[in-house]
């Protein structure tokens, strides 16, 4: 059986990992649910008051990660507000209009739409501030992963 749990907790941390390319799924939960899944199958009892305060934390950094990355991408480029809003709405919007392509181009497009919409910029700054959507959204799921990864790697350094 150990096999059938381990292979439950992995699945559940791999889909955490598909969720940081695509935010439709919450890497959040599924990293709970693979301590969740350890705990119920093994023991909740290798798991600290210091474990659960840094999982915590490192879920409130994952949060900040996506928003700032995002942020200071389309500031970066020359965006406001509108752009962040933008973005951020072709980032949730973009997958269900354009599966798979989706996840690049909403914020892009959004981004975009959102500087040309309320500012009334040039298109060319417009495609720049969209560009650093791009930009942000990349470097969000990266650090996301790095975090991800750490939270994992601090579980199995906690159960093993």
């Amino acid at each position: 059986m150990d096999i059938v749990y381990w292979s439950l907790i992995i699945i559940a941390f791999i889909i955490s990992f598909v969720g940081v390319v695509y935010p439709i799924i919450p890497s959040v939960l599924f990293i709970a649910v693979g301590f969740i899944l350890y705990g119920v199958f093994y023991t909740f009892g290798e798991f600290s008051i210091l474990f659960w305060i840094i999982q915590g934390l490192l879920i409130v950094a994952l949060f900040a990660a996506d928003y700032v990355a995002n942020l200071m991408g389309v500031k970066k480029f020359g965006g406001t507000k509108a752009g962040i809003w933008g973005s951020t709405i072709g980032l949730l919007v973009g997958p269900f209009v354009i599966p798979v392509l989706g996840i690049i181009i909403g914020p892009f497009i959004g981004a975009v739409l959102g500087e040309l919409l309320v500012h009334k910029t040039s298109f060319q700054q417009a495609l720049k501030i969209g560009f650093g959507s791009l930009v942000g959204f990349f470097s969000g799921a990266i650090t996301k992963g790095v975090i991800q990864l750490f939270m994992i790697g601090y579980f199995l350094y906690a159960v093993l």
